[in-house]
């Protein structure tokens, strides 16, 4: 390859690793394998390697894991914490093995390993002052995280206060459980809600929640691998090895990895690393590889480390473990929003420890792009080792039978014609060409109803206890329900009447709908299905609005306004407030009693009263919600948009349009220090002259 493709091969590789990461690390919604992606990054640094000229520290091979979030408060890890550098194969674990000895051969000692696994999960660290847990967060991009205090705190695995009065940080792996994690999934389908991926994201996810309470209900877990700062004796002794450390560390309460075993020789690591693959699916965390590290800490500080990875330590990943089987037919599911998702009806095969006879195709592009037929013989593996995937067919196994898979034209639940998210037209305007999902559109599709529904009641919905997926079926099958208002006029009468439900049961139902009226907007703006809207969302359109009510006149432009809150999530809004059927649902759920209002506290003070700021930019301490949360305590009304009537704009970093217009306007601008000592009681009058 020459250099001019060379550099076209790399932009390209960089943007996609670039969009790949920001998916998996800030919005735990990966679209690719971690193999996958391992590899693309691989050849990133191959090319890298070749072509030195054409290498950037802006590259992400130069940087570790993604940014913080904007939703969490950021926090400057006083030890960076670095990733791993991968390794695919034994040849390139012992080349490593090779070279670190040769970098310590003039120090005449002996040059140990230790093996441990990797756990798949989210990298954080946990500081104590004086024994006292006061800081958790998340790694982000090796210098600068996010502050999870109150999430870890509800960890139960992690000690708030340990059994001696040390100051010290250190480093471990939130995870899943893998029964927790199969547990939410299957909540998930049955609400016909987007899957996690793996365990590692889902992890993610829960503990960068906003409301600790949601992320107690995930169960998590954590192991502690390392010591990055302070004492861990009281006379500050320091630990002279890994081993040392983690048995140290195990002694103060913490969940610890349990060493493999502790080497020098090629043979002994690599059947150790060997072993822990074939074992990783009775594993109850999940797992992604082995980490290989130099024992001797004295020897790690001799090997130093690069911008981004240690030299004495590497990551051998394990490959997706891939059978052949046959496949059967393609069945269709249609989900609570519309959309026909192609599931792959297999021959029984055993896989990552369970049984698979179903796996997911996603959507007719990828049937088409890996032509896959029914009737082919196809290679199945486990997305994250968790999730059965399709990954091709093996056209050398075709004996001339195997059929090609059409999309059904019309919905196989209630018969209506289907749709497309990409269609081509010809100059009649006539359909030549359909791409991405399909979609049915029939608002009445039997199909969607009870998926809808099944998420209306769920727990992070209206959190009815008792209407799990049966009992909705039950209640359709019963014509007692055709929509979410009908809920709530349920009577415990005719819920007893239902079979294997009985008076108790049937009281018990009543009670809990009755509760589920006080959930809060959010949780029924979630509720209510719309299109790309998850929880966070619903929360931080609330946040703004105020009411339900209010999002029948708002318009796009207004939800964009909305930190997080895109175009494509704004339109599928205000679509469907602009339903009449909409209308006439909220105003039933209203009639009924449930809360359609933000609960307005008290404001602390009226010092900011008739003031109306702007906020614009990214804040370092707080993200803008929180910011104007705090301003309204002080009296002040918040607008997303700059206008003559506007006392004052907070411009964080990268402020754009908003300063712009404040500026032309002669609207007085402050920053973030400026904003603190205002919410610190400062009168407006002396920051502002």
């Amino acid at each position: 390859m020459d250099q001019k493709n060379a550099k076209r091969e790399i932009t390209r590789l960089r943007k996609e690793i670039r969009r790949h990461s920001k998916l998996y690390y800030e919005q735990d919604q990966p679209e690719i394998s971690d193999f996958d992606y391992d590899m693309l990054f691989r050849r990133l640094q191959e090319l890298e390697a070749q072509f030195p000229e054409l290498d950037s520290p802006s590259s992400p091979t130069h940087k570790v894991g993604g940014r913080a979030s904007e939703r969490l408060k950021k926090v400057t890890h006083s030890v960076k914490m670095d990733s791993l550098s991968d390794v695919f194969s034994f040849e390139e674990l012992s080349s490593f093995l090779e070279k670190t000895r040769q970098q310590l051969q003039n120090t005449d000692e002996e040059i140990l390993f230790t093996v441990e696994p990797k756990i798949d999960g989210l990298s954080v660290s946990l500081t104590y002052e004086n024994g006292v847990l006061v800081l958790g967060a998340t790694r982000g991009d090796g210098v600068t995280g996010e502050d999870v205090t109150a999430n870890i705190k509800t960890i139960a695995s992690i000690p708030q206060q340990l059994s001696e009065p040390l100051t010290l940080t250190v480093r471990g792996e939130v995870y899943m459980p893998r029964d927790v994690f199969e547990a939410l999934n299957a909540e998930k389908e049955a609400a016909g809600e987007k899957l996690w991926a793996n365990p590692r994201n889902a992890a993610a996810g829960s503990l960068r929640r906003l409301n600790p309470d949601e992320t107690a209900q995930r169960r998590l877990d954590i192991y502690i691998f390392n010591f990055q700062s302070g004492s861990l004796y009281k006379d500050g002794h320091a630990p002279q090895s890994h081993r040392e450390t983690i048995e140290r560390i195990r002694t103060l309460g913490f969940h610890t990895i349990d060493l493999l075993c502790t080497a020098d020789k090629d043979d002994e690591i690599l059947s150790a690393v060997e072993k822990l693959g074939q074992s990783r699916n009775t594993l109850p965390c999940g797992i992604d590889g082995a980490v290989i590290k130099v024992d001797a800490l004295h020897q790690r500080a001799l090997l130093g480390e690069t911008s981004s990875t240690p030299k004495w330590a590497v990551a051998y990943k394990y490959p997706p473990e891939e059978k052949e089987t046959r496949l059967l037919d393609i069945a269709i599911q249609v989900g609570r929003t519309g959309v026909l998702t192609p599931n792959a009806v297999l021959e029984s095969v055993q896989l990552a420890g369970t049984t698979v006879s179903r796996a997911t195709l996603h959507n007719i592009d990828i049937i088409r792009q890996r032509d896959i037929r029914i009737g082919d013989t196809v290679i199945v593996r486990k997305a994250g080792d968790i999730i059965p995937e399709v990954v091709r067919s093996v056209v050398s196994r075709r004996c001339g039978d195997e059929q090609i898979f059409r999309f059904p034209d019309r919905c196989p639940s209630c018969g209506e014609k289907i749709v497309y998210d990409g269609q081509e037209v010809d100059e009649n305007n006539e359909i030549i060409a359909e791409s991405g999902a399909a979609r049915c559109i029939n608002a009445d599709c039997p199909a969607q109803l009870e998926r809808r529904l099944i998420h209306f009641a769920s727990k992070g919905a209206m959190g009815i206890d008792g209407m799990g997926p049966q009992i909705v079926r039950l209640l359709i099958e019963n014509n007692l329900i055709q929509s979410a208002a009908d809920i709530y006029h349920l009577t415990a009468a005719q819920l007893a009447e239902l079979p294997r439900m009985g008076e108790q049961s049937a009281a018990n139902l009543t009670a809990a709908i009755e509760r589920s009226k006080s959930a809060g907007p959010a949780r029924l703006l979630f509720g209510l299905g719309i299109h790309h809207i998850g929880i966070a969302a619903s929360e931080a359109i609330l946040n703004k609005f105020g009411n339900i009510d209010a999002l029948f006149t708002a318009d796009a432009d207004a939800l964009c306004e909305i930190e997080d809150i895109g175009e494509i999530m704004a339109q599928s809004v205000t679509d469907f407030f602009s339903l009449p059927e909409t209308k006439q649902l909220i105003t039933r759920l209203a009639d009924s009693g449930v809360v359609m209002q933000v609960e307005q506290s008290a404001p602390v003070s009226d010092s900011l009263a008739g003031r109306t700021f702007v906020l614009t930019g990214t804040l370092s301490s707080m993200t803008r919600t929180e910011a104007g949360e705090k301003l309204k305590q002080l009296g002040a009304k918040v607008s997303g948009s700059v206008s003559a009537k506007t006392s004052c704009v907070v411009a964080g970093e990268s402020a754009g349009s908003k300063l712009d217009r404040a500026n032309q306007l002669g609207i007085p601008v402050i920053d973030e220090t400026q904003l603190q000592r205002l919410l610190h009681g400062e009168p407006l009058a002396e920051i502002i002259p």
